[in-house]
């Protein structure tokens, strides 16, 4: 039989694909495959910030999608790849972000709602502070085997 690596729209092979290593702890509760297969996006986000990667960053996103970060509303992969690239080179270089899942909500075959929890580490951390803790809601589509990041809008926790 097969490995999941090799089966096109397995989380395991959109990971592959990605370059990155797929951590089985990440999924938690949701361990349909369709749900393994839509939370590769926040997974794929969570190794281009540990590689401080803005390339990799901006390849999740559809080519029209959108990022809500602070207050900065971008859209479209270029500028969200300008605004990684220029934070990766300046007060975000070393920063990583870890997450879980709280919720997968399909919304039809090809779209999805997650809801997540974690926040920013900077560099050496391995907890993230309070004040940097957040909310994520992400807005998934898949197109062809893969799953792209339409949008993306975090909140704080703690005020």
């Amino acid at each position: 039989m097969p490995s999941t690596a090799s089966m096109p729209g397995t989380a395991a092979a959109i990971l592959a694909a990605a370059g990155v290593e797929e951590d089985t702890s990440y999924y938690g509760p949701f361990l349909e495959e369709r749900e393994k297969a839509a939370l590769t996006v926040p997974m794929r986000i969570q190794d281009a910030w540990l590689h401080n990667d803005a390339d990799a960053f901006a390849r999740v996103f559809a080519p029209n999608g959108s990022l809500l970060m602070q207050d900065n509303q971008l859209r479209g992969r270029d500028e969200i790849h300008a605004y990684m690239s220029a934070g990766f080179d300046g007060p975000l270089r070393g920063a990583s972000v870890k997450g879980w899942p709280i919720s997968v909500t399909f919304l039809s075959d090809d779209a999805a709602v997650l809801v997540t929890e974690g926040g920013i580490r900077m560099p050496g951390e391995t907890e993230t502070a309070r004040e940097r803790q957040i909310r994520a809601v992400w807005v998934v589509v898949r197109q062809g085997d893969d799953w792209q990041l339409m949008s993306h809008q975090s909140s704080p926790i703690y005020g």
